[in-house]
Parts: C-alpha cells; sequence; structure tokens
C-alpha cells in the first residue's frame, strides 16, 4: 500500500491512476496532517509525498514521522526543486526527490526500492 500526500488533486489522482496500473493500492491525502489524522496512517508501506503543502511541508512530515520512530521509506515529489532541500531529506533516509513533471517508469522504480526498505 502507498499514500500519496499532496494538495494538488490532480497529482493525486495522476499518481493514484499511474500506481494502480503497475498493480499497487494507493490511499490520497490532501495534506500531511491529513495523513497524520487518518486511521489508516500505519497501512502504507511508502509514501510519496509532495515537499511543499500548506500547514505542514512534506520534509516536516518526515520530521515527524521520524521522531515518533516511524522510519516509512519516503519519495519526494516538487514542483520547485532545491538542491538544499533534496540534500536534507535524503540525508534523513527519503529514498528519491523528482522534479515534477517526473516520469512513470523512473517512480516506479523508485516504489520498487522504497518497498524493499524494511521499515523500522
Amino acid at each position: 500500500m502507498i499514500a500519496v500526500i499532496d494538495d494538488d488533486a490532480s497529482v493525486r489522482f495522476a499518481l493514484q491512476s499511474l500506481l494502480r496500473s503497475f498493480g499497487y493500492e494507493v490511499l490520497l491525502f490532501p495534506s500531511a496532517v491529513a495523513f497524520l489524522d487518518a486511521p489508516e496512517r500505519r497501512a502504507p508501506h511508502c509514501i510519496i509525498s509532495d515537499v511543499q503543502m500548506p500547514q505542514m511541508s512534506g520534509p516536516e512530515l518526515q520530521d515527524r514521522l521520524a521522531a515518533e520512530g516511524d522510519g516509512i521509506p519516503m519519495i519526494f515529489i516538487t514542483a520547485f526543486h532545491e538542491k538544499a532541500v533534496e540534500a536534507r531529506v535524503i540525508e534523513r533516509g527519503a529514498v528519491a526527490v523528482l522534479s515534477k513533471p517526473f516520469d512513470g517508469d523512473e517512480i516506479a522504480s523508485h516504489v520498487v526500492r522504497a518497498l524493499e526498505r524494511p521499515r523500522p
């Protein structure tokens, strides 16, 4: 199961369609806060999150999950690629940071890598 967290509905639905075409179950969330409040929060084996979102950014979500001891693998997507943000999230365990628009096969390969990681 993969959680997709993005404040842009069109991105969420496009990723859902793509990931389902590869055979994955997908949960969609419009924000990091919505994900944290969801009863199925512990179900995903991987998170694909936008970097910049209102209320709580993707990197802030990564920090929050790490502080709670949840090392779920994360893939970040962004329309505004910043090397400093990429370095920070990768250092903290992110699988990848992809710039929008991204290639479907590219994200699929990163999902496979994320799902191969053991979740602490």
